[in-house]
């Protein structure tokens, strides 16, 4: 290897290697991956290097070694990718599981195989929190823009929409006992419809105080945030159009103390 080269050398050589394996130009590559040509005009520029949803993206479509590089640098461990190729992440797909198909969270994009028996979800842990009754969230809205921190993997049936799928911290101890302060929220964003989501535990968000964690209830008519602490009173979101919806929390994490 040439000692003159940049840092950035490594991804760019991987990039277009890929994208050549494929048979893809740039724009097939880049529709194929969700992001656009200018994007990874820039990466294979060496300009930019892509992000880590973007990594997991093209480890997904990478075959062999190359898929464990990709996840890797996107954030997915060591003791994370021997967990999912118990044989070793030299070569998942020679593994006694040749049959896992992984689904990148926050695309809706997979590689399947011929056969497959067991799906893992590769899920963006976003740098991002929300807050309890009494604690402020952060102020994104948007949650496909916000940076990614890591990645986690879980069984696919715990994420029935992989392309809407993402998680966030937890801010305050308004949801105690439930969920607790510092505890990492798993939450589709494709499930929003307020009719849907009565007495779920929800992600909301209001350009005052960001983003709320709270259970969304729905009474006599009147929309309500509500906390599992009673000390903190329940917050009528109907008649403030601030308010909106962002997802639905399917279930949780609690790192050990």
């Amino acid at each position: 290897m040439d000692k003159h080269r940049s840092p950035s050398s490594e991804w760019v050589a991987k990039i277009l290697q890929l994208r050549k394996h494929l048979g893809l130009n740039q724009s097939e590559f880049a529709s194929r991956l969700n992001y656009s040509a200018m994007a990874l005009s820039r990466w294979e520029s060496g300009l930019h290097e892509p992000t880590a949803e973007a990594y997991v993206r093209m480890g997904n479509l990478a075959e062999h070694r190359a898929s464990n590089w990709f996840w890797t640098r996107a954030g997915l461990k060591g003791s994370d990718l021997s967990r999912m190729f118990p044989e070793g992440p030299g070569d998942p797909h020679k593994s006694v599981f040749p049959e896992f198909e992984i689904v990148t969270a926050g695309s809706g994009r997979k590689r399947s195989t011929a056969r497959t028996r067991t799906k893992l979800v590769a899920i963006p842990v976003l740098a991002v929190h929300a807050g309890t009754h009494g604690a402020k969230g952060d102020r994104v809205l948007d949650l496909d823009q916000a940076e990614v921190s890591e990645m986690i993997a879980a069984p696919a049936q715990w994420c029935p929409n992989p392309a809407g799928t993402s998680c966030v911290h937890v801010r305050g101890a308004a949801m105690s006992p439930a969920i607790n302060d510092g505890d990492i929220v798993v939450v589709d964003s494709t499930q929003n419809d307020a009719n849907e989501l009565n007495g779920k535990v929800i992600v909301a968000w209001h350009k005052a105080t960001g983003l709320t964690l709270s259970r969304f209830l729905v009474m006599n008519g009147i929309q309500l945030l509500e906390s599992e602490n009673r000390d903190y009173k329940p917050i009528s979101v109907g008649r403030d159009r601030n308010w909106r919806i962002v997802a639905k929390v399917l279930w949780w994490i609690r790192r050990p103390a």
